[in-house]
């Protein structure tokens, strides 16, 4: 089936009038990317991401009647905002393409570390005496090809977790929880606020034959006050820092902490958010502008 596509530049406060009036007429989906590719890597707190120009597309399974649905567009757009000049539309008719295949296609099986692959779960593993983790990632974050999981996996790739206790605090696909449990580790909980997250890492953990009393999916409130040997979170710098008590509680004694998700200029808040909550802090380790930052609590 082909699809009609709209397409029009506009202003980012103008951004919310145009998505209306398209959804109005029917839209299926509706995008917002920044016409100058200008990265906005991570918004400040409470804030959206608005770029100096914004292109707004939208995309319909109706391509009857085009033209009029334009017209109707740009009269309620002077009705609405009379001082502002209705935007110039543009639109094209869309092939349909398998856009899951060539997702799938573009996703090759990485190597992490010294020990472990990271095999999309319809390839053959590459090297199948290593530590093979299958992942199909859902609609949850962690492939592995994201420079802050990367940084995640490698340094999990170098610890001895051999009978160790992990928590992964945001666990997204659940990939850092299970690469842990391949490469060693006793048990396992993963949290998230996200159920499409949770459901992700129990498919993927049962791709990967993991043992259900191996590894807990669950609510952050619903884990308990409990410690543990590792804590890694691979979120973002401002829910890190915002929730640098409760995550830095959960490391004992001794025990090891790995954060990500943070841009190198973000670097220094966020150690001093675990610096005072007695974590003793490494040097960051940097990949592509993103870190990692690695403690341990004194023991």
């Amino acid at each position: 089936m082909a699809w009609l596509q709209l397409k029009a530049s506009i202003a980012p406060e103008q951004a919310e009038w145009l998505e209306e009036l398209l959804l109005a007429e029917g839209a299926s989906a509706i995008t917002l990317q920044d016409a100058h590719d200008e990265p906005v890597f991570e918004p400040d707190r409470g804030t959206t991401p608005l770029w100096s120009e914004t292109v707004l597309t939208g995309l319909y399974d109706d391509l009857n009647e085009v033209e009029a649905m334009i017209e109707r567009v740009q009269r309620a757009w002077a009705e609405q905002l009379p001082d502002d000049p209705a935007p110039q539309i543009e639109y094209e008719l869309l092939a349909d393409r398998d856009w899951e295949r060539e997702w799938m296609d573009g996703f090759e099986p990485l190597r992490m570390g010294q020990r472990l692959w990271i095999v999309p779960s319809w390839h053959e593993a590459p090297d199948p005496d290593a530590v093979n983790l299958l992942l199909d990632p859902g609609l949850a974050f962690g492939t592995g090809t994201h420079p802050t999981t990367a940084l995640c996996l490698g340094w999990l790739d170098a610890q001895d977790l051999v009978g160790r206790q992990i928590l992964d605090y945001g666990c997204g696909s659940g990939i850092l929880a299970i690469a842990a449990l391949k490469l060693g580790a006793d048990t396992a909980v993963g949290v998230d606020i996200d159920p499409q997250a949770l459901q992700a890492s129990r498919d993927n953990a049962e791709r990967n034959q993991i043992d259900e009393a191996s590894l807990i999916l669950d609510y952050p409130e619903k884990i308990g006050r409990g410690e543990f040997e590792i804590v890694v979170a691979n979120i973002l710098a401002g829910p890190l820092i915002d929730m640098a008590s409760t995550i830095a509680a959960r490391v004992r004694p001794a025990g090891q902490l790995a954060l990500s998700g943070i841009l190198a200029a973000q670097a220094e808040s966020v150690l001093d958010a675990y610096r005072g909550q007695g974590i003793l802090m490494d040097e960051p380790q940097e990949k592509e502008g993103w870190v990692l930052l690695t403690g341990h609590r004194p023991g």
